[in-house]
């Protein structure tokens, strides 16, 4: 079964997604949050 969650690194100050490892390395600017993993979209017939 396929994991349903994921890290993401995230620049506190601007709001942009960054590597976990820089988030990780800088953590007075940065933070490293949970995020769902979008769920498969649907094609048609």
């Amino acid at each position: 079964m396929a994991k349903r969650t994921r890290k993401v690194g995230r620049s506190a100050i601007t709001g942009r997604f960054t590597s976990v490892s820089t988030a990780r390395n800088k953590p007075r600017t940065h933070v490293v949050e949970t995020v769902k993993n979008p769920k498969p979209k649907k094609t048609g017939c």
